[in-house]
């Protein structure tokens, strides 16, 4: 791969796509600081991974994400040229290796948006640790991290595993147990999309789970635990949770 060449031709594609209308509009709604060029990510999907159809060697994998993370205009990242970063790393996350989490993890202390860190947690970090049981050991101690977007990438990287129909209960139950207490919006609702996730698969594990921690949920945590139970359910620990001390 040439990798220099591949860099410049997305951005141009993306370029190419620039709507400055929809750029102002994504740049307010993310309350970003980066530069934005305006395009739907199904489009960055498209161009970034047309780079990495065929299988590429490691290193030219963790270049391209390199170049394309880098790149800047009036000195500030490119958000829909980082989204392309992400994408073509999460098309090719079977190329990486256990230990190449540490670049996975610079890039999302990197990000600053849920926009790149929810990709990153679920499709790389995530699909990482279903294969590299020390990725996942690694994600225990992520969960104490003091940088709030780390800790959300721990609890999302959950998701790899409940979409596979392979879920990890207990750092499900532990994850859930240590950030119930958390008052950060992005960490609540971080746990309670597990839960809603997994409601689809287990509902009674989550019920369980919920009618067992009713006191100590935030009202986002509850109302996605429970958005896919069934409405009998929902309405039960609805009528608990209000009488709950």
């Amino acid at each position: 791969m040439d990798v220099p060449d591949e860099v410049s031709r997305i951005v141009r594609e993306l370029r190419a796509h620039e709507d400055p209308v929809r750029s102002e509009a994504e740049r307010r709604y993310l309350k970003s600081s980066f530069s934005h060029i305006g395009v739907p990510v199904p489009t960055v999907r498209r161009i970034a991974v047309a780079s990495v159809r065929a299988r590429p060697s490691r290193d030219d994998l963790l270049a391209l994400v390199d170049g394309l993370w880098t790149v800047t205009e009036s000195g500030r990242p490119v958000h829909e040229v980082r989204l392309a970063a992400v994408e073509v790393l999460a098309r090719r996350v079977d190329v990486l290796e256990a230990w190449d989490l540490g670049a996975v993890e610079r890039l999302v202390r990197d990000s600053c948006t849920w926009a790149l860190v929810d990709v990153l947690a679920e499709k790389v970090v995530g699909v990482m640790a279903l294969s590299c049981p020390q990725v996942a050991d690694e994600l225990d101690g992520w969960l104490g991290d003091e940088y709030m977007w780390i800790r959300r990438t721990a609890i999302l990287a959950l998701l790899a595993g409940i979409r596979r129909e392979t879920p990890d209960l207990a750092r499900i139950d532990h994850y859930g147990e240590v950030s119930l207490d958390e008052k950060e919006f992005f960490i609540r609702k971080a746990v309670g999309w597990v839960l809603r996730e997994l409601s689809k698969k287990d509902p009674a594990w989550v019920t369980d789970w919920t009618s067992r921690h009713l006191a100590r949920m935030s009202g986002v945590t509850f109302r996605e635990a429970v958005r896919r139970l069934p409405p009998e359910t929902t309405a039960a620990l609805t009528q608990a949770r209000a009488a709950a001390p």
